[in-house]
């Protein structure tokens, strides 16, 4: 069965307002998307900010009739309505999603894929399931920095676990134990459903709330993979999990803001050149011997 899509462009200010109107007007979806190719970066504690253009859509029933509708809700009418073809739209993003490749030896594999390279470090993700999938770019500057550590026996903390991407690559490259953290449950839940999936044992993997986490843990690598905001307020809690000599990874910060946040962790860590992908930075360094 087709759809009504009714697409209405709006400022950041109107947006909220037409939203209520279409659902009012009874669609059964509404999204709103950058209608300008305009960034947000991070916000404000507590701000949800939109786009200053943008794009309201709503999705209705074939059967509407959209004249009453629109004659009901006058604040639609500037909208354009569009016939949207039925199609099996799961099947249509599962056949688009590739397996990835981060560094020589690991790939990110959708669960219902073969990986193509069966010798290689094959971790299998549902990112219907998941916080992270390795296509975001700091994502990506983590995994591939994973990849080129030596983990083997080694303890990893990964702070801000989302989907548990980080710590299950972690494990598959060969660290002995891995502390996920999260304050989300839902990303608690994620990190054990695809450690599962990928056979890791349950005592390798041990997965806490912040509040959780036992003070005495001296890790080997710290990653962190969230915000410049976050990672500054939590730079004393980061360190202290992290032994000396241990090795930290930082990742979410915008190419501005790496000075601020390198300068919470100096002189505690010595900073090595960062990796950058489009706007975003991963910085990495050694904690210095006391």
């Amino acid at each position: 069965m087709p759809w009504l899509q009714l697409q209405i462009n709006s400022s950041d200010d109107g947006a909220a307002a037409i939203e209520t109107a279409l659902l009012e007007a009874g669609s059964v979806a509404v999204t709103l998307q950058d209608n300008a190719d305009q960034p947000l970066f991070e916000p404000e504690l507590g701000q949800t900010p939109l786009w200053q253009k943008t794009r309201v859509t709503g999705l209705f029933e074939a059967d509407t009739d959209m004249g009453s509708l629109v004659a009901e809700y006058p604040q639609l009418a500037s909208g354009k309505i569009e016939i949207l073809e039925d199609k099996d739209w799961e099947r249509e993003w599962m056949d688009n999603y590739q397996p990835m490749s981060f560094g020589k030896r690991l790939w990110i594999c959708p669960s219902w894929r073969k990986p193509p390279d069966a010798n290689a470090v094959n971790l299998m993700l549902d990112p219907g399931l998941a916080f992270g999938t390795g296509t975001h770019p700091t994502t990506a500057l983590c995994l591939e920095w994973l990849d080129q550590q030596h983990l083997d026996g080694t303890t990893v903390v990964d702070y801000g676990c989302g989907s548990g991407i980080l710590s299950i690559a972690a494990l598959l490259l060969g660290a002995s134990k891995v502390i996920a953290i999260d304050n989300d449950p839902q990303a608690l839940l994620a990190t054990r459903d695809n450690a599962e999936r990928n056979h890791i044992a349950e005592q390798r993997l041990q997965v806490l709330l912040p509040d959780q986490v036992p003070k005495y843990i001296q890790a080997d690598v710290v990653i962190a993979n969230i915000l410049a905001g976050p990672l500054c307020e939590l730079s004393s809690v980061l360190l202290s999990l992290l032994r000396p000599s241990g090795q930290l990874a930082l990742s979410g910060i915008l190419d501005s803001q790496q000075h601020m946040v390198a300068e919470h962790y100096r002189p505690a860590i010595d900073f090595s050149i960062p990796a950058q992908r489009e706007e975003w930075l991963r910085i990495q360094g050694t904690k210095q011997i006391e």
